[in-house]
């Protein structure tokens, strides 16, 4: 299958730029760049690791996602969450343009680096890098995160394995995404670095305790759309 390739180009109000690519196997969504050979302290495994960490130290000298993150943040050391910039991302056949923060860029950035790490508490989350939507909101996140959770039961369901449909196990995985934004949080803090990265990991985790405790009351308000499924005679 080919590669998937995403790539963010923000440009700042005073004329700069950066651009960042992340590049995917299409079949198991895995970087296809491997880690860069040279990585700072702060990405070593036992530095602030994260408490759910389940990776063996004999085997990863380094975090993943923190060395995923690391070429990123290299670049926007100084950056401020409050500084405005633009932002084009182009995915596949379309081009998506915003003007807002630095921490709303970033995150968005960081959400899609996050899932395909190789992070074992974020590779639940796979499937909605393959479908990336910038900048979604919370309403457009609980959608496609329940419709992608839900599609796995499914999977689970045709390979003949226990399923879920109180979607439990969702609440599960975004408990341990909240877990890693706070251990990543740690280790960009103690980097010293701008609040740009920072913020933009705080609004990634504002989604993963959001979702839990707004789920059973965005469930009820987005029932009337099913209406069509629920109301028919028979099953579809």
């Amino acid at each position: 299958m080919e590669q998937i390739k995403y790539r963010y180009d923000f440009t700042f109000k005073d004329g700069r730029s950066e651009s960042f690519t992340v590049v995917l196997d299409g079949s198991t969504l895995d970087p296809v760049e491997p880690l860069p050979q040279k990585l700072p302290e702060w990405t070593r495994l036992h530095f602030e690791r994260c408490r759910n960490c389940s990776l063996d130290p004999l085997d990863h000298s380094y975090c993943p996602l923190a060395g995923r993150l690391e070429p990123v943040l290299s670049k926007m050391i100084n950056v401020l969450s409050h500084e405005n910039v633009d932002v084009e991302v182009t995915l596949d056949e379309r081009s998506i343009t915003r003007s807002c923060t630095a921490q709303e860029g970033l995150s968005a950035l960081m959400g899609i680096i996050t899932a395909t790490s190789g992070c074992p508490n974020t590779s639940f989350f796979k499937p909605m890098a393959r479908f990336h939507l910038p900048f979604a909101n919370t309403e457009e996140t609980f959608y496609r995160a329940t419709s992608m959770y839900m599609l796995g039961q499914y999977y689970r369901w045709h390979n003949d394995k226990g399923f879920d449909m109180d979607m439990k196990g969702l609440l599960k995985f975004y408990e341990g995404i909240s877990q890693v934004n706070r251990g990543m949080s740690n280790r960009i803090k103690a980097e010293q670095r701008e609040d740009g990265a920072i913020n933009a990991l705080v609004l990634l985790d504002m989604f993963a305790m959001t979702i839990p405790e707004s789920m059973d009351e965005i469930l009820d308000s987005m029932e009337p759309l099913f209406e069509p499924y629920i109301n028919a005679e028979r099953v579809l």
